[in-house]
């Protein structure tokens, strides 16, 4: 739900930012018929569409929450989900960039980085600093990072710089889990930031399957994007949750 705070006006277009970004991403799955040697339907137009249609939601509320107490927030989350789309410009390739997924690490590192920031500024105000709380999500979820890193890199006999690469990437990647874990657990209108995070995580644990474990399933691609896209709408609309309780 959007906060009342906002004029109708301003409602209705986030309200249609969020229209526009799930027909972009959920209507390629009806746009084309899958093809052999593919790992999904959905064409990487609509797809990268569907995330330049976030960062548009993301300043949008940058704008519209301006003069409330906690517009920084929603300063780092409009930050972090542009770097999350340069990312995806590095992984889909339309950029010229030879070392696309070393690319595409760093921009989403970056990303989630003002994520972090995000959830730890808006951490420290009155009533939702207990230590216990924060610090059990975020180690609870260092640990699934690790994990899942050695499930899938880790256990290989003979590791890559790329390998080694990805442990602290799945770290950060676990880390904003939780830090927005944390604080859902003190300000439940939050879970979405949580969710979001965790979704993102899940799907980052995908690719690293695909490009680790050369593991490929039918519609492989299109279930990495339907938990990442979900996850990044949820952290950018997460702001609404902050505007409520400026």
């Amino acid at each position: 739900m959007l906060p009342e705070l906002l004029t109708f006006a301003q409602r209705a277009w986030l309200m249609a930012l969020l229209v526009a970004w799930a027909g972009l991403l959920f209507g390629g799955l009806l746009s084309r018929k899958p093809q052999p040697g593919r790992a999904g339907r959905m064409p990487v137009q609509t797809r990268i569409l569907s995330s330049a249609v976030l960062v548009v939601a993301g300043w949008s509320w940058v704008l519209f929450s301006r003069n409330t107490t906690y517009s920084g927030y929603a300063n780092l989350i409009a930050l972090g989900m542009t770097f999350g789309f340069l990312g995806d410009l590095f992984m889909a390739r339309p950029l010229p960039v030879r070392q696309h997924v070393p690319a595409g690490m760093g921009a989403f590192g970056v990303g989630h980085l003002a994520y972090i920031t995000a959830g730890l500024r808006f951490s420290a105000a009155p009533g939702l600093d207990a230590a216990l709380p924060r610090f059990a999500a975020w180690a609870a979820w260092l640990l699934l990072g690790a994990l899942g890193w050695y499930l899938v890199a880790g256990r290989r006999p003979k590791l890559t710089p790329l390998h080694w690469a990805a442990l602290p990437y799945a770290l950060l990647l676990a880390s904003t889990a939780g830090v927005a874990t944390g604080l859902t657990l003190q300000a439940p209108p939050f879970l979405p930031f949580a969710l979001g995070a965790a979704l993102f995580l899940f799907s980052d644990f995908l690719i690293a399957l695909r490009l680790f474990s050369q593991r490929h399933f039918s519609r492989m691609d299109d279930l990495i994007w339907l938990t990442y896209g979900p996850g990044q709408m949820l952290i950018v609309y997460s702001v609404g949750a902050a505007l409520r309780m400026s």
